[in-house]
């Protein structure tokens, strides 16, 4: 039977938070504050990581590759900081066209000078240092993805099926804490579209069956349903994983419900079901594992 460690889970964690802050940074929409919250917390835990690894279950590789996660993590935020002036396309670009429309409502107020604003002599745009690229943002879960590798190669055997659970968790945990973490940053960004975050609720509506799949796969818990495994709680634990991991899709849902709604009051809706959905799904991933490690 595999075995399951702190060092894996915590890596796992801040691999798939990492990929998931590239797939909404990509977008240009959400302000920069976020990603510095997700790189601070994601290279912390990645640090954490190779801490449990060294003290509890070393694995030279895996370990070396969680220290250059939290390393490159870190060195995308500077450069996020570096480059803060040029703020984000997406976000200019909305304040923009709502400045637009308040102008258009109110009309065009003469210069002090009597002439109106037509009359001016046009003004070339400003030029704007350069952005953050959201590439950068790729190199951190990529290492951490190589780390992956190695600690599911190291946990013991069926070793394709353990990478792969590994992988797929990943992107599971990942995916749910940061549709949290961003339901909550609209306090921060109020008029933020809905569009980065149904893009994450989607991301671990696709990735659940996955998660599922790779669980049930033999051995797996199929035989612990079945009273094959023992999970030492007269098959208490088993049950207890399908109701998460059938929580988890029904939030997924019913989330996707909520932000169809016109009202703000409706993303705060969402945050608190996503919520609930990370202790369903690290109950749907971890339970499993915990069952099944050696």
């Amino acid at each position: 039977m595999p075995r399951l460690d702190a060092a894996t889970v915590l890596l796992q964690w801040a691999a798939g938070g990492l990929f998931f802050l590239w797939v909404t940074s990509r977008r240009r929409e959400v302000g920069i504050g976020y990603g510095w919250l997700l790189r601070g917390a994601y290279a912390t835990l990645a640090a954490i990581a190779v801490l449990a690894g060294r003290a509890l279950e070393p694995s030279a590789a895996r370990d070396a590759c969680a220290a250059l996660t939290a390393a490159a993590a870190l060195s995308a935020l500077t450069v996020s900081i570096v480059r803060r002036k040029a703020g984000v396309a997406g976000e200019r670009a909305r304040r923009e066209r709502r400045a637009a429309r308040v102008q258009a409502m109110v009309g065009e107020r003469p210069s002090p000078s009597g002439a109106s604003s037509a009359d001016a002599a046009p003004a070339g745009p400003p030029a704007r240092p350069a952005e953050f690229p959201p590439a950068l943002d790729l190199v951190a879960p990529l290492i951490g993805l190589l780390g992956l590798i190695f600690a599911g190669l190291d946990a013991g055997g069926p070793h394709a099926l353990v990478v792969v659970r590994t992988i797929v968790g990943a992107a599971f945990l990942g995916a749910v804490s940061d549709a949290m973490l961003l339901g909550h940053w609209y306090l921060v960004q109020p008029g933020l579209g809905r569009a980065p975050l149904l893009d994450l609720v989607r991301w671990l509506a696709l990735v659940w069956p996955l998660e599922i799949a790779v669980l049930l796969w033999p051995p797996g818990m199929v035989s612990v349903l079945n009273g094959t495994v023992d999970d030492g709680w007269n098959g208490v634990l088993g049950w207890m994983w399908l109701a998460c991991a059938v929580t988890t899709l029904a939030l997924c849902a019913v989330t996707r419900a909520a932000l169809r709604e016109r009202a703000y009051a409706a993303v705060m809706a969402a945050t608190g079901l996503l919520y609930l959905a990370i202790l369903t799904a690290f109950g749907t991933d971890l339970v499993a594992r915990a069952i099944l490690s050696g």
